[in-house]
C-alpha cells in the first residue's frame, strides 16, 4: 500500500479529488491518531486561510513553502494566488496526511519530513530561498529550543526580502506558551505584525506576519 492510498479520502460526487467532507474526515482522523502533534481543534476556515495566504506574491514565479499544511485549507488559498511557474512545497510530518495532500493537490510538491529539518529538506530539492513561508505548526507543543531552531531556519530561508506567516488562537494570547512564542518571534524578526482577529474561524484566530530576520 502506498502513502497515497494508505489514507482513503472521501470524494465529493463528480469530483476527482477529495472534497471538504474528505478533508474534515482526514483532519479528525489525524487528531485521534496523533493528538500530541495536532495543535488545532478544527481545520482552518476559508477566511483564516485567505488571511494567511495573502502574504504570498500573486505575480511572477515565487517559491512558497508551507509547514504543517494538514488537510490543505491554506494550500487551497495559496494555490488560488499563484501564477503558472510558481513553486509550492508543503512539509508534512504525517505520512497519511501527506498522501491525502497528494490526492487533493496534484501540483503540490509534498515533502514528507520534520519541519525541524527544514533547511536540509529544502536543500535536497534545490531550494535555497523562499519568497514566503507559511505555517500551521502547533507552536505551543514545541519547547523553546525547537521553536527557536525552526524559526531560525525559516529566517535563513526567507532572507531579508521574504515573509513568514503563522496563526494563533485569540483566546490563548494570555497563556504562558503564547507569550513565550511571541518573545521568540520578536527575537528572530525585526518586524512582527498582527492581523485583525478572524472571527469567522473556530476558534477565532489572528495571523502573525513577520519580516526582516535579525540574523540570516
Amino acid at each position: 500500500m502506498t502513502s497515497d492510498d494508505a489514507y482513503p479520502a472521501e470524494r465529493e460526487p463528480g469530483v476527482g479529488r477529495p472534497g471538504r467532507r474528505g478533508a474534515r474526515r482526514a483532519f479528525f482522523a489525524a487528531l485521534l491518531r496523533k493528538p500530541g502533534q495536532i495543535g488545532a481543534v478544527a481545520p482552518s476556515s476559508p477566511s483564516l486561510a485567505g488571511v494567511i495566504a495573502s502574504v504570498v506574491p500573486s505575480a511572477g514565479a515565487p517559491v512558497v513553502v508551507e509547514l504543517g499544511p494538514g488537510t490543505g485549507a491554506v494550500t487551497t488559498a495559496i494555490d488560488a494566488r499563484l501564477d503558472p511557474g510558481a513553486r509550492h512545497l508543503a512539509v508534512e510530518l504525517d505520512p497519511r496526511m501527506a498522501g491525502f495532500l497528494r490526492q487533493a493537490h496534484p501540483g503540490l510538491e509534498v515533502v514528507e519530513g520534520d519541519a525541524a529539518k527544514l533547511q536540509s529538506l529544502l536543500e535536497e530539492r534545490g531550494v535555497e530561498h523562499a519568497d514566503a513561508v507559511v505555517s500551521g505548526l502547533p507552536w505551543a507543543l514545541f519547547d523553546d529550543v525547537t521553536q527557536a531552531s525552526i524559526l531560525s531556519q525559516v529566517a535563513a530561508v526567507i532572507g531579508p526580502d521574504g515573509v513568514f506567516a503563522t496563526f494563533a488562537y485569540r483566546h490563548g494570547m494570555a497563556l504562558a506558551a503564547a507569550r513565550r512564542f511571541r518573545r521568540t518571534l520578536h527575537a528572530t524578526f525585526a518586524e512582527v505584525q498582527l492581523s485583525p482577529t478572524v472571527w469567522r474561524n473556530m476558534p477565532p484566530a489572528f495571523v502573525y506576519v513577520c519580516r526582516h530576520p535579525r540574523m540570516t
